[in-house]
Order: structure tokens, then C-alpha cells, then sequence
């Protein structure tokens, strides 16, 4: 099965050619030919599944195929897409960018923590399709910036988060503002009782697409783990690094910022290396990509959002140099090595407060990670040190860390902006 296969327009298969596409994940597969088809969609599917691309790219399509994009300054939102966190939006709005490459659409990510004014600019310019925390979107509805009047396609993803976050709430005063007549692709990793009740609610006759992401990893990836402290984190990968026989490696960070401080760091320790993220343009992108895969460059740092598409049969590393807080993440990283038979090594950095994600991770693949010690950098178990009898001499990470390991998915609720 190939996205030549699903009845798809040549501007979006040109768009995930450029992105490295070619075959559809198995939820991607199922639930475009049901979306194109304009029917209600229950998908109960995880982060990790592609189903960012599989609402995406065939909304993408229906808005060409059906004009529903106005003309250039009289636009009005016609897609909305609700998700719980700041980054998750993030992703979702660049994936509607790179999808709809080649069509004449405008899309636009709101959120909270940060100034309206742009936002708010951006929408008096006309928006097709609007990606969307529940906080600030209410915020801007309330003020009279966004109408959803004009909704044609209504997307509420990650629903059982929005229900651990306490959204919820917010959520049905957005739904009850959503003409009736619409079409809506409901996603939710998780079914609990008011999940359901509001899938019911929101769904008309939807058909039913369920996924489980893959739990195992390949047998090809030969997997290690190095515990240590975060400040050793940068020295320990320089360390691995004056290695020869590490001939590519793709290095995993969960932040932008992170990812061009540990390239710039590289490159002044003499390893080449570039940094793929959202914020770097896709000229750029596709430029290090490119210089990677002819390996021009050595070693690509990359956030997980920017490293789609990365399918590189001779990569012979992936470093996990921050662990990702969905275990699923973390089979679909060192995936991208050990491909095609050859084999693959995967080398994840755990400090204190990734204990809890390496939890989920090994309960998850189902065995424990092989601890290497032999480096300059390992502590038994990475520890918050600091102490009363020890105040003096305690580490800067010591004194910076919380002395708990942080939630799964990262700032506890009270410390979000949405």
C-alpha cells in the first residue's frame, strides 16, 4: 500500500513526496478513504500512530476539492482542530503547512502564554483552517476575533488528555458555538466513561478506526541505556562521539532550543552536525537532510516533529540525548535505525527526571534497557543530591532540579499556558 493507493489529488501526494512519504502508517491507511468519503470518524488512537497526517491530509483534500477555501482577503475559518497542549498544536499546524504545500489554503496555530496581537492580526487576514488550545481560543471567541460560524470540519484530538487536563469544559462551550451541520473526527488514546458519552454527543453514525502503535522494537536495534546527570548529558554525547565507527547518528531532543544548542555544541567540539526543527525553514531542512543523507554532515540533531519523513537505510545511531515522555515515541525513534536487515544501535541518556518516562518506556517494550556504565559520565541512578550536610558542595543540577520526577506529559496542569 502505497498514498498513491487512497485516491489522493497530485498537489498532496507532491507535498508527502517532499516530506519523504511513501507509505501510509496502518491508521493513516484506514481512516483517509472514510474521511474523504465526508462520514464522522471515532479514531482511538495514540500519539505515534500518524494520526496527525491522517485527518490532515484528506481535510486538506475535501477543502480543495470543494472550494471551501474563500478568496484572498475574505477568508473564514472552515476547519478547526482542538488540542490540548501548546506543542501539540504546534505540530498538528505544521503538518497542515507541509501537507498543503501546493494548495491555496491559510492555516494558523493559536495558544496561550504568549502576546494575542499576532494572532489576532493573523486572523483579521483570513484564516482557512485554525489549530487551536481550548483556553486561548475561548479567550479570542469571547473577544469577538474568532467566529465559528463558518466550521465545516470540526477535529477534537487527544480528547482523554483534554479530560485529564480539565478542558473538558472548555471543550463543550466550543462545541456548543459549532454549526450542526458539520463533519467531526473525534481521537482519543483512551475511551473512559465521559470520553465516550461526549463521542456520542459529537458523532453522527461514525465508522471506527482503532490502532495500537507498536510496542516492540526490532531486533536489528541493539539498545543501551547511560544514566547520568543533565549537565553531563552534552560532555557524555561528545564523549561517545570521538567514536569512529558512529558514522551517522540521529540525535533526539525534546526542544527546539535544545536541539540548536547541542549542534552548535558539536560543531565546537569538531563533530558536524546540523539541527532540523520547526522553526527552521523547509528550505533548510530539506538542506540538512540532504547533507546528512550524503553524510556531509555527521550527526543530525533533530526534535521529533522535524525528524518525520527521516527513512535513511545506512544510519547506523540513534541517540536518545533527552527521553520522550510517550513511550510509543521511543520504539518509533530507534525505528529509524536497524532498518532493511542491517543492524542498529540506540543509545538513550536518562537523568533524574526522566526516570518516570524510562519507566513507561521499558513497561511498555516489555524488558529492561541494558545499562552501560563503562563512561566518564555515569552515576548509579541520577539522584537530586542536595542535602543540609551537603548544601555547599551540591551540583547546579541538584539545586535547579524538583526533587520529584515530573508528570508524564511534562508541566503539571497549573503550569501550562494554553
Amino acid at each position: 500500500m502505497s498514498f498513491n493507493n487512497l485516491q489522493l489529488i497530485e498537489p498532496v501526494l507532491r507535498a508527502l513526496s517532499n516530506e519523504g512519504y511513501t507509505t501510509p502508517t496502518p491508521i493513516q491507511e484506514q481512516a483517509i478513504p472514510i474521511i474523504l468519503e465526508q462520514r464522522d470518524l471515532l479514531g482511538c488512537a495514540q500519539t505515534g500512530t500518524g494520526k496527525t497526517a491522517a485527518f490532515a491530509i484528506p481535510i486538506l483534500q475535501l477543502m480543495h476539492q470543494h472550494h471551501y477555501q474563500s478568496a484572498q482577503g475574505q477568508r473564514r475559518i472552515k476547519v478547526l482542530v482542538l488540542t490540548p497542549t501548546r506543542e501539540l498544536a504546534i505540530q498538528i499546524d505544521e503538518s497542515f503547512r507541509a501537507y498543503g504545500k501546493y494548495l491555496n489554503l491559510k492555516n494558523l496555530v493559536i495558544y496561550g502564554g504568549v502576546s494575542q496581537v499576532p494572532q489576532v492580526n493573523a486572523l483579521r487576514r483570513g484564516v482557512d483552517i485554525l489549530v487551536a488550545t481550548p483556553g486561548r481560543l475561548l479567550d479570542l471567541v469571547t473577544q469577538g476575533h474568532v467566529s465559528l460560524h463558518d466550521i465545516r470540519f470540526f477535529v477534537l484530538d487527544e480528547a482523554d488528555r483534554m479530560l485529564d487536563m480539565g478542558f473538558v469544559h472548555d471543550v463543550k462551550r466550543i462545541i456548543a458555538k459549532l454549526p450542526a451541520r458539520r463533519q467531526t473526527l473525534f481521537f482519543s488514546a483512551t475511551m473512559p466513561p465521559e470520553i465516550q458519552q461526549l463521542s456520542k454527543v459529537l458523532l453522527t453514525n461514525p465508522a471506527k478506526v482503532e490502532v495500537t502503535p507498536a510496542s516492540s522494537t526490532a531486533e536489528t536495534v541493539q539498545q543501551s541505556l547511560y544514566y547520568t546527570n543533565t549537565e553531563n548529558k552534552r560532555s557524555l554525547l561528545i564523549h561517545l562521539l570521538k567514536d569512529a565507527s558512529i558514522q551517522t547518528a540521529l540525535v533526539f531532543t525534546r526542544t527546539k532550543h535544545g536541539a540548536d544548542k547541542i549542534s552548535k555544541s558539536l560543531n565546537q567540539a569538531g563533530i558536524s552536525s546540523e539541527a532540523i526543527h520547526g522553526n527552521k525553514s523547509q528550505n533548510a531542512r530539506q538542506s540538512a537532510l540532504s547533507n546528512f543523507k550524503l553524510k556531509r554532515t555527521r550527526v543530525l540533531v533533530a526534535t521529533d516533529i522535524a525528524a518525520r519523513g527521516i527513512d535513511i537505510d545506512e544510519l547506523t545511531h540513534v541517540i536518545n540525548y533527552e527521553l520522550p515522555n510517550v513511550p510509543e515515541t521511543y520504539v518509533h525513534r530507534i525505528g529509524r535505525t536497524g532498518r532493511a536487515g542491517a543492524k542498529g544501535m540506540a543509545m538513550s541518556f536518562c537523568d533524574y527526571e526522566e526516570k518516570e518516562y524510562l519507566r513507561d518506556i521499558q513497561k511498555l517494550i516489555t524488558k529492561p534497557i541494558p545499562v552501560v556504565s563503562d563512561h566518564p559520565y555515569h552515576v548509579a541512578v541520577p539522584q537530586n543530591n542536595y542535602s543540609k550536610s551537603s548544601a555547599s558542595q551540591s551540583s547546579s543540577y541538584s539545586r535547579q532540579r524538583p526533587a520529584v520526577a515530573p508528570k508524564r506529559y511534562g508541566r503539571p496542569f497549573s503550569q501550562r499556558a494554553v
